[in-house]
């Protein structure tokens, strides 16, 4: 017998590519059970389903940063439950000090829905009840109609898991312009923050005063830095400069619409412009500025 839920969870992360740097996603998880009936004929009620099933998802890879291990590019340590992570990509070198749970060590050579799909699986191998004999999982993007952007961020105000100062999404976004659609300013913003990390004034320190592995060298000249205190934990990272893109505020996907919307104003200050910015799948803000 096979039991199949659609659209069970999304899961938002940021990972490491020795191509592209740091990436932002949002992966839609649809499962496949297949077992034998239990006690209520059931494979699994859907309730444990969402439960059980989402619940592991969310735990082991939901709104952290996910390590390919196996890669070259890759170099990790790791003391009690703090984690230093060294990382070399074409875009320059990312480093990072941050809590265990802020990461997500897949043992692959890359980040892919091959790797991760084998990952979450043997997690939920775990927590499964005994009639359940297979478990299959099919991770997917959201298509879109309007441009996207990949970005990674962190909240430290955030009381959950979004205070992780390496997670991420891919998000559309669509702008209207004196009420008509406007897709010239969609593909700006797609372009803009095409894979950046999108950093608060803040949150901003010198990069001499982070306390990476050993091994880092790294400059004000080449990065910006990053540091905060959340509820868990102690976070750093170092970011190439060319990765990221520093905002004057927090990046709550509210505050990011009202700036996209300022910044079009303020650059044609005689249109009035609206903003539907996208956190992931299936939710974000609106943003409105009226012609000055």
């Amino acid at each position: 017998m096979q039991l199949f839920v659609k659209d069970l969870t999304v899961i938002d992360f940021s990972y490491l590519c020795p191509i592209r740097g740091m990436v932002g996603e949002s992966w839609i998880v649809d499962v496949l059970l297949d077992g034998g009936l239990d006690e209520q004929n059931m494979v699994l009620d859907f309730a444990k389903v969402k439960r059980t099933i989402k619940n592991t998802i969310d735990d082991v890879a939901d709104h952290r940063l996910l390590i390919p291990t196996a890669c070259s590019e890759a170099r990790w340590q790791q003391k009690g439950d703090r984690v230093w992570m060294d990382f070399s990509s074409q875009q320059g070198d990312i480093h990072l000090a941050c809590p265990s749970q802020a990461f997500a060590l897949i043992p692959s050579e890359l980040i892919d829905f091959e790797s991760v799909n084998k990952f979450l699986r043997q997690a939920l191998k775990e927590v499964l009840p005994d009639n359940v004999e297979g478990i299959s999982l099919t991770l997917r993007n959201e298509l879109h109609d309007a441009p996207y952007y990949h970005y990674s961020h962190g909240l430290k105000k955030h009381d959950g898991n979004c205070q992780r100062i390496a997670h991420g999404h891919r998000s559309p976004v669509t702008v209207f312009e004196n009420g008509v659609a406007a897709p010239k300013w969609d593909e700006y913003w797609a372009k803009r923050w095409h894979d950046i990390y999108l950093g608060t004034v803040e949150d901003q320190v010198s990069v001499s005063t982070l306390v990476l592995s050993p091994q880092t060298e790294v400059t004000d000249d080449t990065h910006f830095g990053f540091h905060y205190q959340a509820p868990q934990g102690d976070f750093q990272l170092a970011m190439p400069k060319g990765l990221c893109d520093i905002l004057p505020h927090d990046t709550t996907v509210e505050l990011l619409a009202d700036y996209m919307a300022q910044t079009l104003s303020d650059k044609v200050p005689s249109s009035d412009f609206k903003v539907i910015a996208y956190e992931g799948v299936g939710k974000g803000a609106i943003a409105s500025r009226p012609a000055q």
